[in-house]
């Protein structure tokens, strides 16, 4: 068993082309933890978000503070709030981040796989 508390001073800048703005991001249960899930707590500040990208694997997002915004390709934006769950069928185009002005964080939940920019 493994004991991991959700903390924001664990957290550590996410980087790479997939983000836009202050994220910052915190490994739950990594690779090294299991080999069939991945968790972790994404924290988008002030709008940040992450660009159209898509996975090899369903992902699921749980929206534990704030206000966001999730959008797949083609379709409208939707607006979310602590307590939401989305879930994101591998393959689909999507982005999500926080609203303008608003700092949202989701807890990620997916299985090994890979993403890539849309």
């Amino acid at each position: 068993m493994k004991v991991t508390r959700m903390s924001l001073t664990e957290r550590i800048p996410a980087t790479g082309d997939l983000f836009v703005g202050k994220v910052e991001r915190q490994v739950v249960v990594s690779d090294a933890d299991s080999r069939q899930v991945r968790i972790g707590v994404v924290t988008f500040h002030d709008g940040a978000a992450n660009r159209f990208h898509r996975h090899t694997f369903d992902q699921v997002l749980v929206i534990t503070e704030g206000e966001g915004i999730v959008q797949v390709e083609g379709q409208p934006e939707q607006r979310v709030n602590a307590g939401d769950v989305i879930f994101i069928p591998a393959g689909e185009s999507h982005w999500h981040g926080a609203a303008p002005g608003q700092t949202m964080s989701h807890l990620t939940v997916a299985t090994p796989g890979k993403t890539e920019l849309a």
